[in-house]
């Protein structure tokens, strides 16, 4: 372009030849002025300016950072970060004084903040609380209600709900106001088809453990458990992450089933539901073949609430301010030097015996014993 218009040629000719503008054969014209075009730069340029106008000035810059090192080593108040920085600077009279947030970032080029990063431990492993459900060498089934559902027309409708642990297995059962007699009867079935864990884990619903208005009484489901064999395990209450896989499970069924369509019955809010937990099953078959093996329900098995019960059921409580937990109805002490944290109780029914281990998630393979407390389930411990 510079060399057609150094021969004479005219600068819109030039620019429709190159499909450029003219003001841009202009600039490269301007750039070569009376040099050889091997001698000229014929780089673009950048177009910021050389100085920025609202740039701090290195001077102001330089003493921010002293003031910074001074009020470190010599303040009485121990503050060195910007706001006492800018308080020192009208102190001293200064007339340009930078804000605050340019102060940091003043301090943030010169390299001189003391970054506190977070430290970001791994979560522990699933189970973390069992040592035997965290090696993965047992399953555990999460049971939780879903309430506070209602089908156009006022039908009350809540939800059974279930998913193993390792293996991701679910089930759903919609139904109406659920009763103890209803669970039952929705996990036998399921553990009839898929076989059972070696634990249960419920949350503190009356229907699950039985009444809480009496102490040393235990409900039909724990019974139920015991005498399968499956170790019932309560989860602490108004407590996270113990109940994450039941309730994750939980909200995912209400957006893909409860709020994705209209129901006008409970029989298509059942059908849906059936549908999406198929579909579940499905997915997680790969996931399942990983986990641990299930145990197949005995045949002619029967379920008798009278039998005399023996096993074990866990509790995980969280220490109250004196080292206290609240496990059937009864105040123990566990240990002054461990409170607000959480405990596993164990309740031995045929050794008599409560042994309380202390639970750290930062330390999830340590968990000692703090103490073991005599005990026995009295004779009048079923709740019909």
């Amino acid at each position: 372009m510079v060399a057609l218009v150094r021969q004479g040629h005219c600068v819109r000719k030039v620019a429709r030849k190159f499909a450029v503008s003219p003001p841009t054969v202009q600039r490269w014209v301007d750039r070569a002025n009376v040099k050889r075009l091997d001698r000229v730069d014929f780089q673009d340029l950048s177009s910021a300016p050389k100085k920025v106008a609202n740039r701090t000035a290195r001077e102001v810059e330089g003493k921010i950072v002293s003031l910074r090192t001074q009020l470190r080593d010599e303040s009485a108040l121990g503050e060195f970060g910007a706001a006492a920085i800018h308080r020192q600077m009208q102190a001293l009279g200064e007339t340009d004084i930078p804000s605050l947030r340019t102060i940091g970032y003043i301090l943030e080029r010169a390299g001189a903040l003391d970054y506190r990063r977070r430290v970001r431990r791994p979560p522990p492993p699933m189970g973390w609380y069992l040592p035997d459900l965290a090696a993965r060498l047992k399953e555990m089934d999460q049971f939780d209600f879903v309430e506070g559902l209602t089908i156009e027309g006022g039908c009350v409708v809540e939800v059974l709900n279930v998913i193993s642990l390792h293996g991701g297995l679910c089930q759903s059962w919609p139904d109406g106001s659920y009763t103890t007699e209803l669970a039952l009867v929705a996990m036998l079935e399921h553990w009839r088809k898929w076989g059972m864990p070696e634990y249960a884990q419920f949350d503190n619903d009356r229907r699950f453990h039985g009444s809480h208005r009496h102490a040393n009484i235990i409900g039909r489901v724990i019974k139920l458990c015991l005498g399968l064999g499956v170790v019932p395990v309560f989860a602490p209450i108004r407590e996270h992450g113990l109940q994450n896989a039941i309730e994750s499970y939980n909200g995912r069924w209400q957006e893909k089933v409860w709020g994705r369509f209209h129901y006008k019955s409970l029989a298509s809010l059942q059908k849906q539901s059936a549908g999406y937990v198929e579909a579940s099953q499905l997915r997680s078959a790969a996931r399942r073949e990983g986990a641990p093996e299930r145990c197949s329900l005995p045949s002619g098995w029967t379920f008798d609430a009278r039998k005399k019960v023996r096993g074990q059921i866990i509790y995980i409580r969280r220490t109250s301010d004196s080292g206290s937990v609240n496990v059937l109805g009864n105040q123990l002490s566990v240990d002054q030097r461990w409170s607000h944290r959480l405990v596993r109780c164990e309740v031995d029914i045929e050794g008599k015996v409560m042994r309380f281990y202390g639970l750290r998630r930062k330390a999830p393979d340590q968990q000692p014993l703090l103490r073991e407390i005599a005990y026995q389930l009295p004779v009048q411990y079923v709740e019909d």
